[in-house]
């Protein structure tokens, strides 16, 4: 195990080296449960399906794919973008820059200029509809709440209609 494994202490790097070398092999694919078996040093193929059924065993390998990314594949997708920025489709250049972009962090799917402007708005009508609802509980009670719910629900389906969630 590399020195920065060992520091990281994640579910994947708390596993003995049978559990370690199962999660390793089921990544890569391809492996039946007896080579399995062979190559942890058990003797019977069903311990191989068990141990895939214990509370350790998804924890750890969500970790060492999340490992392998940061280490390896991560290292690769770049590369790849890099060199597709000279590709001879104008697509594929555009979506290698765009895919660099958005793993520097200067570009997001989930913002844009119109969708900032709508989230402003809609929080801003929920601070409205808020201090409303608690003014009018103040002063009314229980009757008002009913007749907010029904401005909210109403507001809440302009929204819908106009784009903005």
């Amino acid at each position: 195990m590399k020195s920065h494994e060992k520091s990281r202490l994640g579910p994947f790097s708390k596993l003995n080296k049978a559990q370690r070398t199962l999660v390793e092999l089921d990544f890569k694919g391809g492996y039946k449960n007896e080579e399995i078996a062979r190559q942890i040093g058990v003797k019977n193929s069903t311990t191989v399906s068990h141990w895939r059924a214990r509370e350790w065993y998804q924890p750890a390998m969500e970790d060492y794919m999340k490992l392998q990314v940061n280490t390896t594949y991560q290292v690769k997708a770049v590369q790849t973008c890099y060199e597709l920025l000279t590709a001879k489709s104008e697509m594929v250049r555009l979506q290698a820059a765009t895919s660099l972009l958005k793993m520097s962090g200067l570009f997001s799917d989930n913002s844009t200029p119109e969708l900032d402007k709508a989230k402003v708005r809609k929080a801003n009508a929920d601070a409205r509809v808020a201090e409303a609802r608690a003014k009018s509980m103040e002063d009314n009670g229980a009757d008002v709440e009913l007749l907010l719910d029904k401005m909210m629900d109403t507001l809440a389906k302009e929204d819908l209609k106009h784009g903005s969630k």
